[in-house]
């Protein structure tokens, strides 16, 4: 991406992240039951939902460099893997504080929370072993085929709380009555919810340009000590 075009997204991921910050805290209303700490709920659905998006795209670019071998897409699952960790603890940590108040404890071994943690360990386990193979073919291939199969661990996680009995709400769809922390939105909580689905999204992109250009800039710095080691 020239560098105009990433200082333009920049600048507008800056402004679309003041703006879903201006709504969680100042538009949407406080919810009944929970509070002020209810208010968490607007980032940590959101970092959870680019966790998914990126090992989506890790999945995506193995296949695209099974099928053209151009290391582009390698390179692209590889830097999307490591925002979705990011992401993917935030969301962890972010629920961990909503869930003090609501279920008087930072971690319970829920469905939910026990399958983001085998999600997050897929993942690490994916850069460690990446790290771990020198020969740039085999590394990237051996990465595209875990990228693919390790996103199973995604949906497997989204689905916990609709398939087992659980104390966490379920935000989309019907869920267990029940669970604590369970809330009707209203059409102001419904609007940022999506607007701070939307602005994470653009967050997401935003870094992962960022990321990859950084990424593209090492390599010709690495590409330009070869050539005066060989001279």
């Amino acid at each position: 991406m020239p560098q105009r075009n990433l200082t333009l997204l920049n600048l507008l991921t800056l402004g679309i992240m003041l703006i879903a910050t201006g709504l969680v805290f100042f538009y949407a209303p406080t919810e009944r039951e929970m509070g002020e700490v209810q208010r968490v709920f607007y980032f940590h659905v959101a970092a959870g939902w680019i966790g998914g998006l990126a090992f989506f795209v890790t999945l995506v670019t193995g296949i695209l460099y099974l099928r053209t071998n151009n290391s582009r897409w390698d390179m692209i699952g590889y830097l999307s893997v490591e925002i979705g960790l990011v992401f993917s603890l935030i969301n962890i940590i972010s629920g961990s504080i909503w869930a003090r108040p609501i279920w008087n404890t930072w971690w319970t071994w829920d469905p939910r929370l026990t399958t983001v943690t085998i999600l997050v360990l897929v993942y690490v386990a994916y850069i460690m072993l990446r790290q771990s193979l020198e020969d740039p073919e085999r590394r990237a291939r051996f990465a595209a085929v875990y990228g693919i199969i390790g996103f199973i661990s995604v949906p497997l996680t989204f689905f916990s709380i609709r398939i087992w009995r659980t104390i966490h709400p379920v935000v989309i769809g019907s869920g267990d009555p029940e669970a604590q922390g369970q809330m009707n939105m209203t059409p102001a909580m419904r609007f940022t919810f999506i607007f701070a689905l939307i602005a994470f999204t653009v967050l997401y992109a935003c870094l992962l340009a960022n990321r990859l250009r950084l990424e593209q800039m090492a390599q010709r710095v690495e590409q330009l000590k070869l050539k005066i080691l060989s001279a």
